[in-house]
């Protein structure tokens, strides 16, 4: 199984180690059971003592061993899924933007909400399973002891009973498949239900169609497939339960009719096989966690592998602690994307655009025109399909796109706000933080200690100004603010583009500002619009500000 694989990677000397003190527990059963059983017989030649004592040593063997593979198998589970976790995340770190957005979030949350969990539960099983199958190995090889011929007579039978066992069981993998696939489904409803519940209270229609259409769908097919799983392995575990009466059923009523076999012998027999009962019992009912163990381990190695063929970057350097910018050139760059409700993808470009220290440049256009993604394409979020990138001169590779980002602070539109200054370490950081909190008149709702915010219950245009105060003590080269001023009031809005702006300038800063403010492009350097993709002058829009526009058509 795959999920085994992962963990002998992960630790094989470990894993094997466990494995086998679960295999001498297993087998410390067997001989307890052998041992009790020639006691019964009375066909033995040892006294009483000399059973006693091995009694007693086989019963400390035992629980030392069933002790240690649980502790081994306890370290090792929790290091590999510690291990699991933080190398999936690096991997969402370092993988392509553009790809993330693509494959969605649902499929990355299923990983740690679904497939770690199965696997950790499979792992876990994994002492108890391994003791359970030395019993069962060790009674055969009793029961060979016993009588070769009779154990050989039930070879068939047994042969036939697994061969028809895991038949039963592949149709359940499937079923099981099929629901790990509809898990991602559920959680884009999941989702949508928690992020648009306000669209769905305000109307009743709407709410009762995306639970009749949307969500229950989605959980009734979920349900379907992990209860045909579910049943198909219990009707598996009840034949192997069936099929163990049986063969206790032909070895005292069958077999003595074609083999001679005393009652002492037809007695361990069927002492031995009722003792086996358990152990395959608790066997057959590992199956279900040990299938879901398995499918967990192809759905994280496949999202795992796809994340990383797309993904070329390398992290190895280190970008200096103080960066500057003489200038950014952007010569020929094109980036292409599919856009729901739309047959043909979206092209961004050819754009051909240069930046200057210290210019303050507004980006302008209608929705859907590609200014968002300009400004990822700018940041280095998205790689350009075709063109070229130059940092003061050097071409922007993958070799160096994950420095070149360094130089960016952005607050895009959706921006995600961290609880704490993460990454920031000044001296003076709480001190400077309270000062900036104080021009964005935040300073009677939230304090900053030891570089975290006492809250975040704020209202979304506050939420924004807290990011662009974190974007504020970044003190990068360049800044890039996507629609920032669109929940401010006119308050606020004058702050931003009167003040917060021109400082950044006065500072060197070279500053993007995508927005639709036209009242403020007067304070523009230049003036840059997009129209479906592509840059164009504009000579309505030169004559109503006084700034200079780019004269570059698309």
């Amino acid at each position: 199984m795959k999920f085994i694989s992962f963990a002998l990677r992960h630790s094989r000397a470990t894993v094997i180690a466990a494995i086998l003190a679960g295999v001498v527990s297993g087998l410390s059963q067997t001989g307890l059971l052998a041992l009790i059983t020639t006691a019964l017989s009375g066909g033995h030649n040892s006294s009483t003592s000399e059973l006693l004592w091995g009694f007693v040593a086989l019963g400390i063997v035992m629980l030392l061993s069933r002790i240690a593979s649980g502790v081994l198998l306890t370290r090792l589970l929790q290091n590999a899924i510690y291990d699991l976790r933080m190398d999936f995340s690096r991997q969402i770190m370092n993988a392509a933007l553009r790809h993330l957005e693509e494959m969605g979030t649902p499929k990355v949350l299923a990983v740690f909400t679904e497939d770690i969990p199965a696997l950790t539960s499979g792992l876990a099983n994994v002492p108890t399973v391994s003791m359970h199958l030395a019993v069962v190995g060790g009674c055969l090889i009793y029961l060979g002891w016993l009588s070769w011929p009779v154990l050989l007579s039930l070879i068939p039978f047994i042969a036939v009973g697994v061969l028809t066992y895991r038949m039963i069981v592949s149709h359940a993998m499937r079923a099981l498949t099929a629901a790990r696939q509809q898990h991602d489904s559920l959680l884009r409803q999941f989702r949508a239900l928690t992020e648009g519940i306000k669209e769905l209270k305000l109307h009743r229609r709407r709410g009762e169609s995306f639970l009749s259409r949307s969500l229950e769908p989605s959980a009734d097919a979920l349900r379907q497939h992990n209860s045909r799983g579910s049943i198909i392995f219990t009707a598996a575990q009840g034949w192997g339960q069936l099929l163990s009466y049986i063969l206790i059923g032909l070895v005292i009523f069958g077999l003595p009719f074609f083999i001679g076999i005393n009652l002492r012998l037809l007695t361990g027999y069927a002492i031995v096989i009722f003792y086996m009962l358990s152990p395959l019992e608790v066997i057959l009912a590992s199956l279900p966690t040990f299938a879901r163990a398995n499918v967990a381990m192809e759905k994280i190695e496949g999202l795992g592998i796809s994340l990383r063929t797309n993904t070329s970057e390398s992290n190895d350097s280190i970008a200096p602690a103080k960066v500057s910018l003489n200038s950014l050139e952007l010569s020929g760059v094109t980036h292409t994307y599919h856009r729901e409700r739309e047959d043909n993808d979206f092209v961004l470009g050819p754009i051909d655009l240069t930046l200057h220290t210290g210019e303050l440049i507004f980006l302008v256009g209608g929705n859907g025109s590609g200014k968002t993604t300009l400004g990822k394409l700018l940041t280095g979020l998205y790689v350009p399909e075709a063109g070229e990138v130059r940092l003061n001169g050097k071409l922007v590779t993958d070799l160096n796109r994950n420095d070149y980002r360094q130089y960016f602070s952005a607050v895009f539109s959706d921006f995600y706000l961290f609880e704490s200054l993460l990454g920031l370490d000044a001296p003076q950081l709480d001190m400077q933080a309270q000062d900036y909190l104080a021009q964005l008149q935040l300073h009677h709702k939230v304090t900053v200690t030891d570089g975290k915010f006492s809250t975040l219950n704020l209202s979304q245009g506050q939420r924004k100004r807290l990011a662009l105060l974190a974007a504020y003590l970044e003190d990068r080269p360049v800044y890039v603010f996507d629609e920032w001023a669109a929940d401010q009031d006119p308050q606020f809005k004058d702050v931003f583009y009167l003040h917060l702006l021109p400082e950044l300038k006065s500072r060197g800063k070279t500053v993007v500002v995508i927005s639709h403010d036209d009242r403020f492009y007067y304070l523009a350097d230049r003036i840059v619009r997009l129209d479906y993709g592509k840059l164009y002058s504009d000579s309505n829009l030169r004559s109503a500000v006084p700034a200079r526009i780019i004269e570059t058509a698309g």
